[in-house]
């Protein structure tokens, strides 16, 4: 075709090609101008009937007049019967070959769905339905303008195909339910789609993504989408809400206009360009912000670091009881312990405005502390400061330190604030010291990590009886200990309940404590409202404790509230934007949500910032298992165990992996192993039933799963979601456990 002539067009190249025909670029010899051509196929125009109700729907299209709206100038026929459209042609892409690249700008996102929900409401005002709105169909041009393109096309397609086959309309990934079933359509089925390519638009990828059409229906029609939290942290819940809106399954329930859609989608695009994004999951960028790094330990005694760490934790602490004022949390900020990144860098990846970094230096009884508040933008000083004292001075050091930053970020300091920043838990500097060491250990999250933190909290408990954050502290190492089978569910959580409550006899308001109890409360006592009551109260009283966001969103995803417990680990995450444990838990999600090729990318996610991270490593083998790339799982799952230490789940998972997989000598060696392990460790119950399930001995798995009832294994908290059960979902005895459990719904 190139080079040649049609009628008294001049083709020039080829632009595109697809179900619908193949584009060219053209010379319009008569009027002197560059145009797009579109030659149907044979099979869509050979229906007399079909197309001269396809050129009555076209005249009408070209009527359109709108700047979303890409112009038909003529619709014509070749010498051999083949049909042909002339349309404008436009320099720039498919909103398709910009989407294969990846997850695109918010702002730009909402900008082009504001246009593309413009052009669909000026076609719905004049009767007209589009009916496959997808990413091919919209061009956008250099100068950033939406174009859809193909009006009438599916209508023509379906009644073609319709005639032959009894096919559905549409482009399997965008269609709406009522599409997908072959129902008659209006123009909520464009909401639908526009919904879809939104979704696309934000998250890399479609809304229903599978690996062959008849699972994308399946899906379309009884699955709900993963939250678009799952892919980024940066995705305004208003943008979420929107998305989840347009795709509401029944049609009276979804948007009923195109002008619904568009002007909430207008209201978002305002709250960006003003940085008020209503929802927004990410903070403002203007609110005051502050990142305390690692203080550098310039001690001559090495074993000092955990005291460094403890300045700095202890400064975040205090300055997130500051109202307006965001705080990263520890685990993100100390991601660049002993890394020599530029400080811009380092503000770009927290997304704050300022960075305070410092040393400690300790002799004896002696300290000298330096503090520096950066600019993160210009790399400038903003405030600097030395103190020199005596160790029993470090809490008032902490103090001085905290409302001069304050002072430097907000011109102004309210009293209550004030009061707030210097509130203690305990006043003896020792036991400070020891609690300061439990936590350096518990946020290396092994089982040597546990134990030693165990030991640290202890000292600080018998330095001073009333320090209940230590008690919070020996809970969260009995609560962790029970969750990986290092102790037997009995002992672990009987011990985390008993210092938790000492922790609230202490003090009743105390968000760690009401979280401990909430966590031994779910995977121990399998008391549901509680556990979700004390989680909420815990953040209500302290919103930014991200362990709390954590273990709430492992809770919510037990219930299979699958869509509020990624919005949870999202929340999480803002306030710990580069916590390894936060970042995986994602992963989990994604895993008992089924989709483990996510699951595996956001394990990496973690595993790429720390490869001895030993749940990274879990929680990929686990979904590896489920993808059937078994040498992958292996590897995975030995690494786990390597990196942690004891731990009857990670075994467990492993003896899982070897049985899929068909290694059964090595997964029978492993699960005699199992089921010999000695008490007081934790006999994983709950694995050893999957083993036996994946081997095809579901009668040996339902003993197993009544011993991890009767024993109150932890994780038999996921039952109802866990994808290593599906094999028994038909059982009558599986449904049973679950109504047991108050699980079944």
């Amino acid at each position: 075709m190139i080079g040649k002539d049609v009628s008294h067009y001049k083709i020039i190249e080829k632009l595109g090609e697809g179900g619908m025909g193949v584009v060219y670029k053209a010379e319009d010899t008569k009027l002197g101008r560059t145009v797009a051509l579109k030659f149907l196929p044979t099979e869509l125009t050979r229906d007399r009937e079909a197309k001269a109700r396809f050129m009555q729907e076209a005249r009408t299209a070209s009527s359109l007049q709108d700047n979303n709206i890409c112009a038909i100038h003529e619709i014509d026929e070749t010498g051999d019967g083949q049909m042909f459209i002339c349309m404008d042609w436009y320099e720039g892409e498919t909103l398709k070959h910009r989407t294969e690249r990846g997850g695109m700008d918010i702002e730009d996102t909402v900008g082009l769905a504001i246009q593309i929900a413009q052009g669909l409401m000026k076609a719905h005002t004049h009767g007209i339905v589009h009916r496959d709105i997808k990413p091919a169909n919209i061009i956008i041009t250099k100068d950033g303008v939406a174009k859809i393109i193909d009006f009438g096309l599916a209508k023509l397609a379906g009644r073609a195909k319709l005639t032959r086959t009894g096919s559905t309309v549409g482009t399997a990934a965008y269609m709406s339910p009522e599409q997908a079933q072959g129902e008659n359509v209006d123009h909520r089925t464009d909401i639908w789609s526009l919904g879809a390519v939104l979704y696309e638009m934000a998250a890399g990828q479609s809304p229903f993504k599978r690996e062959y059409e008849q699972a994308v229906i399946y899906a379309i029609l009884n699955e709900a989408p993963a939250s678009l939290a799952s892919f980024r942290s940066d995705v305004p819940m208003e943008l979420d809400r929107i998305v989840r809106r347009a795709l509401v399954k029944a049609p009276e329930e979804r948007y009923q206009h195109a002008s619904e859609m568009l002007a909430d989608l207008r209201a978002l695009g305002e709250g960006l360009r003003s940085g008020h994004a209503h929802g927004r999951s990410l903070p403002d960028k203007r609110q005051p912000s502050i990142a305390v790094l690692p203080f550098m330990n310039l001690s001559a005694d090495k074993e000092q670091e955990y005291f460094c760490d403890g300045m700095a934790e202890e400064l975040i602490n205090a300055l997130t009881n500051v109202k307006g004022l965001r705080v990263v949390a520890r685990t993100s900020a100390f991601i660049f312990k002993d890394k020599h990144e530029d400080i811009r860098e380092i503000g770009r990846k927290l997304n704050v405005e300022t960075l305070l970094e410092g040393s400690v230096r300790k002799s004896g009884k002696r300290l000298r502390i330096t503090a520096q508040l950066i600019n993160v933008s210009d790399g400038y000083h903003l405030w600097s400061e030395k103190f020199d004292r005596d160790m029993e001075d470090v809490f008032s050091i902490q103090d001085e330190i905290s409302l001069a930053i304050v002072s430097e970020l907000k011109g102004r300091l309210l009293g209550i604030e004030k009061a707030a920043i210097v509130g203690r838990h305990t006043k003896d500097v020792d036991a400070y010291d020891s609690y300061m060491q439990g936590r350096y250990f518990w946020n290396k999250r092994t089982e040597a990590g546990f134990q030693k933190g165990l030991e640290c909290f202890q000292e600080a408990i018998e330095k001073d009886p009333a320090y209940a954050l230590a008690y919070a502290g020996i809970a969260d190492c009995y609560n962790l200990l029970g969750w990986y089978c290092v102790l037997s569910s009995k002992e672990a959580f009987t011990k985390a309940k008993a210092a938790a409550e000492k922790a609230l006899e202490i003090d009743a308001d105390l968000p760690e404590a009401l979280t401990s109890l909430a966590f031994a409360a779910m995977f121990h006592d399998w008391h549901w409202e509680e556990a979700e009551r004390k989680y909420k109260r815990a953040l209500e009283l302290s919103p930014r404790y991200a362990t709390a966001h954590h273990w709430y969103a492992e809770f919510l995803a037990s219930m299979g509230r699958m869509d509020e417990a990624m919005t949870e680990a999202k929340r999480a995450l803002e306030f710990d934007p580069l916590s390894l444990i936060l970042i995986a838990l994602r992963g989990l999600v994604l895993y008992f949500s089924r989709q483990y090729d996510e699951a595996v990318k956001q394990g990496k996610r973690a595993l790429e910032m720390t490869s001895s991270f030993p749940a990274g490593h879990l929680w990929i083998g686990m979904a590896y298992t489920k993808k059937c790339m078994f040498d992958e799982a292996i590897s995975a799952l030995q690494n786990a165990i390597a990196l942690f230490g004891r731990s009857g789940v990670m075994r467990g998972a492993l003896g899982h992996a070897y049985a899929a997989s068909g290694r059964e000598e090595e997964a029978r060696s492993l699960l005699n192993e199992l089921k010999q392990m000695p008490e007081p460790m934790g006999i994983p119950r709950y694995h050893i039933a999957a083993m036996h399930a994946e081997l095809g001995e579901h009668d040996e798995a339902f003993e197993w799963l009544t011993r991890a009832f009767t024993e109150r294994d932890a994780l038999l908290v996921f039952l109802k979601v866990d994808p290593i059960w599906e094999s028994l979902h038909t059982d009558p005895r599986y449904a049973a456990l679950l109504r047991e459990m108050k699980l079944k719904q």
